[in-house]
């Protein structure tokens, strides 16, 4: 049986560690704690049991700024004053938030201009959280002043650990259509192409008679008798981004000038909130912060969790990141409040870690009594602490301590899976071939069956450095640079191996069709051309050469270099190519122009891997994650069972979380973890 552990060189694994909490020497362990939900006497019932699960730091005040400011310019500091000498006395350590994500009802009442507009012109009230307009200078005000309030105060209290500015930007309200926004919009266009010809170049504004004459003229793409601008629509989704960016950028500008020497951070969602370019985002904060949800109800929704703190550990440039928000079951506001099994809490939290985390914080400490959450699992849930979600959050407090060396480590990846928001976008913006092109979905799919190879995975963002890489995977890229396409094809031509899904390569930044036949920018390195895209009826397949089946989508492709893997054997396109391989300079490019069963396509990605020189590791058992974390010094190999049985994997150390010396093999629980030491 082959070892898990490559003998190859750990190459460029080397980065600045990024900021860490103050006052914290090892892994992070503790949750969202909210104690203006409670009588002040549950706060010292609260801090004992936080130190017996081992907690070491909570996010406090996240909604809190009409308690803080409960009259324009009128403070209220002396309950958070309490709070943060108790948690001081008790060593813990607080992630303070500015609490700019919940305005207060006298802001929405003394400048209702601050209230967000959707696309259809409704305007939306107080009642919910994150809604306001970020374009609106009473909402920005207000934000910074509250900001530098909380700055001023608290800079140099022991307990203040970093701070986490607003909250979850993007959701559940991520663009504005009001007037502010619209003069906000024409800023960010002026800035961005210069001039009303470069603007309406870029939008093609000849079509449909739209070309703009005066700035004035130029409004956000609201809703209209027909489909709006596709250009338009995507230049307004990279300003709703960067409208938020701006707002982070000066609450964070105004702690660090007032509170310097302590990280600021803010929870991203890599994998679900669409609305925000976290790959313009990451370098913006000291330390990359994550919120992942687990599809309760989702098959291997196990997957999807790797592959969020993949991306995360991405966006974070290879470094440590911080798990800032997660469940220890229940999730309320998902379609069913499907609780997580013995054992589940302990394996999600351990894969984030093995996957580059060093916190593990959850939403939230103590379970609310009411309020729109108050269904939603806790630290500490209803049942107290007789519970068997309390009793595994102990248990992971001691995991967490154990494992307080690997702060610092690094993963080390295998491939790379290209990820693009711009791409999402203007991909599933109005009138495409098809209603089931989804951006999500083809990302899944490969990162699923990379998983399922035992492959660790680095997303990595158009236009980055792929040497590193044997193998690169691009499941979807509709949306292709010239520079994008460039670093690609040169890629491949310096030897490395590529594996292209379709639609990609078709339109530039400005969902302009590059010149050509499709795949257009992509055209080139792959050796062929598409001759017509040929989606497939709802619940149409096509049978493929080998007995595969396919479906969604097919084309007409032409080999230009390439030569045919796959074939069509019926459908549309029967007899061309649906599956071409190219060899082009040293390297090799792939092309997958159809949607195959999963099988099909893991066969695909089997011999792209053979052309890297990646191993196949026949060793492992299914459903199995390994994943490494390495030092200058030490080499840890996390296993992560999701089986309902035991299964044994080659591997020699020490197991960190249970003592044992394991040679030559060691066995893993069902539904178990285990973190081994490497000799």
């Amino acid at each position: 049986m082959a070892g898990v552990v490559r003998g190859q060189a750990v190459r460029d694994l080397r980065v600045d560690p990024p900021p860490t909490p103050v006052g914290i020497d090892g892994m992070v362990f503790g949750g969202d704690y909210n104690p203006e939900q409670w009588p002040e006497h549950v706060w010292l019932e609260d801090v004992e049991l936080m130190r017996r699960a081992g907690v070491n730091l909570v996010s406090v005040g996240i909604h809190s700024w009409a308690l803080l400011e409960p009259r324009p310019g009128e403070h209220d500091f002396g309950w958070l004053d309490r709070l943060l000498d108790l948690l001081h006395g008790a060593g813990i350590r607080a992630n303070l938030a500015t609490p700019t994500v919940a305005p207060p009802a006298w802001l929405y009442r003394a400048h209702p201009d601050i209230r967000p507009v959707d696309r259809n012109g409704v305007v939306l009230e107080l009642g919910s959280r994150a809604t306001f307009c970020p374009s609106a200078p009473a909402y920005r005000d207000a934000a910074l002043r509250v900001t530098s309030a909380l700055a001023r105060r608290y800079a140099e209290h022991p307990a203040l650990a970093m701070w986490h500015v607003h909250n979850e930007y993007g959701a559940p309200v991520g663009s504005c259509y009001c007037p502010e926004s619209a003069a906000a919009f024409r800023r960010w266009l002026l800035d961005r192409h210069g001039d009303l010809t470069a603007l309406n170049s870029a939008w093609g504004t000849t079509f449909w008679g739209q070309r703009y004459g005066e700035w004035d003229e130029v409004e956000p793409p609201r809703t209209s008798g027909s489909t709006v601008n596709p250009a338009q629509r995507l230049d307004f989704l990279r300003f709703c981004s960067d409208a938020l960016l701006d707002c982070f950028r000066a609450e964070r500008d105004v702690l660090r000038e007032l509170s310097p020497g302590v990280p600021v951070t803010t929870n991203f969602m890599t994998t679900n909130c669409k609305s925000i370019d976290y790959w313009r985002w990451a370098p913006e904060v000291d330390v990359v912060a994550n919120d992942h949800y687990l599809t309760a109800e989702a098959d291997r929704n196990h997957v999807d969790l790797a592959m969020s703190a993949d991306l995360t550990r991405s966006v974070a440039g290879g470094r440590p990141w911080m798990l800032m928000e997660h469940s220890t079951s229940a999730v309320n506001w998902q379609p069913r409040n499907v609780a997580k099994r013995p054992g589940e809490m302990v394996r999600n939290s351990v894969t984030h870690v093995a996957r580059g985390a060093d916190a593990v914080m959850f939403f939230q400490w103590r379970a609310s009594r009411f309020g729109a959450e108050k269904f939603h699992s806790a630290m500490l849930p209803h049942s107290g602490t007789r519970s068997r979600v309390w009793h595994d959050v102990v248990r992971l407090g001691g995991h967490l301590a154990v494992l307080d060396e690997l702060r610092g480590s690094l993963v080390v990846p295998d491939v790379a899976v290209l990820w693009d928001w711009e791409s999402w976008w203007a991909l599933e913006l109005d009138w495409r071939p098809s209603s089931e092109l989804d951006y999500r979905e083809r990302v899944g799919a490969f990162y699923e069956l990379l998983w399922d190879a035992h492959l660790t995975v680095d997303f990595v963002a158009p236009g980055a450095d792929l040497a590193r890489y044997p193998l690169v995977v691009v499941p979807s890229l509709y949306l292709t640079t010239p520079a994008a396409a460039a670093v690609l094809t040169e890629y491949v031509r310096d030897g490395g191996t590529l594996v292209v899904s379709y639609f990609s390569g078709i339109v530039d930044a400005n969902d302009t069709i590059h010149p050509g036949p499709f795949p257009g920018a992509l055209r080139e390195v792959l050796g062929v051309e598409v001759e017509e895209w040929l989606p497939l009826r709802a619940g149409e397949r096509v049978l493929l050469d080998g007995g595969a089946h396919a479906d969604t989508w097919a084309e007409e492709v032409l080999l230009t270099g390439a030569d045919a893997v796959v074939r069509y054997v019926d459908g549309p396109s029967a007899g061309g190519p649906a599956v071409t391989r190219h060899r082009f300079g040293a390297g090799t490019a792939w092309y997958v122009s159809t949607r195959m069963d999963r099988a099909a396509l893991g066969l695909v990605l089997h011999d792209a891997r053979l052309d890297a020189g990646l191993d196949v590791r026949v060793d492992l058992p299914a459903d199995v994650e390994v994943v490494r974390r390495v030092t200058e010094d030490a080499a840890y190999l996390f296993v992560v069972n999701h089986n309902d049985h035991a299964v044994r994997v080659e591997v020699r150390g020490e197991e960190l979380l249970s003592g044992r010396h394991c040679d030559p093999d060691l066995l893993v629980a069902p539904g178990g973890v285990a973190v081994v030491r490497v000799t």
